[in-house]
């Protein structure tokens, strides 16, 4: 269930590679939190930022010690949820699979191609199932506030594009990464799958800033490499944090939308049949739409 004993945190934002930290917090409290799904990344911080009442929680956790396929985003969601989130602002550090979209810029992705194999997708299972629409999986609302905040702050941002999330950890072949652009793909990550399937699951306006590092490995000369990307990381962690502190007063006002009535007809499992265990499990992300007695 939702806790009860914090002040609510309407936002969460999740930092990706290079931004482990939120600056500008005041009222900070670190909370760690249990879930019916393991523990989550990390720690999660919470506090106020231009006015806002939000929680912070690092993907890799702190010290960068999770590989992509090892992150439990169940847990990461659930425990933002149970902390009052509606609205998820998600960082990643991803490959650019297009000559404009070069390393530093920005890009507010609008689509996503999943090719991961490894990860649990879904909250649902053992005994309750649900098929949730998910045909635009980034809330629009969300997605233009970030795009007008980057802009005001004169970073360099690409306003929609596809992501193609990989399993990792290794980075693509050439020839995949050839594949990826012949197919129209923009940009390149590791992480976006599956806490975007998640976040709508639960019901929470979900978005991703996309923080170009590198060309993947399509361009010669300009093949990825870790060292590369860490140079190019700490820029683009200066402008996150620009980016949050200029865009997150406006989020934190944005109307209810479709993202928050995700589940509303989607449950297909009539209440009779629920496992009692599963129901209980799940009655933070169900309880609104099937009364468990």
């Amino acid at each position: 269930m939702a806790r009860k004993d914090i002040r609510p945190c309407v936002v969460a934002v999740i930092g990706g590679s290079g931004l482990y930290k939120m600056e500008g917090l005041t009222e900070k409290e670190e909370l760690s939190v249990d879930t019916p799904f393991g523990p989550p990344s990390d720690a999660i911080l919470t506090g106020t930022l231009s006015g806002v009442r939000c929680a912070f929680l690092p993907r890799h956790g702190r010290d960068h010690t999770l590989l992509p396929s090892e992150i439990n985003a169940r847990a990461n969601i659930w425990a933002l949820k149970s902390l009052g989130a509606q609205k998820i602002i998600s960082f990643g550090a991803v490959g650019s699979l297009q000559e404009a979209m070069a390393p530093g810029h920005f890009t507010i992705p609008d689509q996503i191609v999943d090719k991961t194999v490894l990860r649990r997708t879904t909250f649902f299972g053992n005994g309750i199932v649900a098929h949730v629409p998910f045909a635009e999986p980034f809330c629009a609302h969300m997605r233009a506030v970030l795009q007008t905040s980057a802009k005001g702050l004169n970073i360099r941002v690409h306003e929609k594009g596809t992501l193609v999330c990989m399993e990792g950890p290794l980075y693509s072949t050439r020839a995949e990464s050839h594949t990826h652009r012949k197919l129209g793909y923009d940009i390149i990550g590791m992480t976006t799958i599956p806490e975007a399937k998640l976040a709508r699951e639960a019901e929470l306006c979900y978005a991703m800033t996309a923080m170009v590092t590198d060309y993947d490995c399509w361009k010669e000369g300009e093949e990825v490499s870790t060292e590369k990307v860490i140079s190019v990381m700490h820029a683009n962690s200066a402008n996150a944090q620009r980016l949050l502190a200029a865009a997150i007063a406006q989020i934190a006002k944005l109307p209810a939308c479709a993202c928050n009535d995700a589940l509303k007809n989607a449950i297909m499992t009539r209440p009779e049949a629920m496992p009692r265990e599963t129901a209980e499990k799940l009655r933070l992300l169900i309880d609104k739409h099937v009364k468990i007695a």
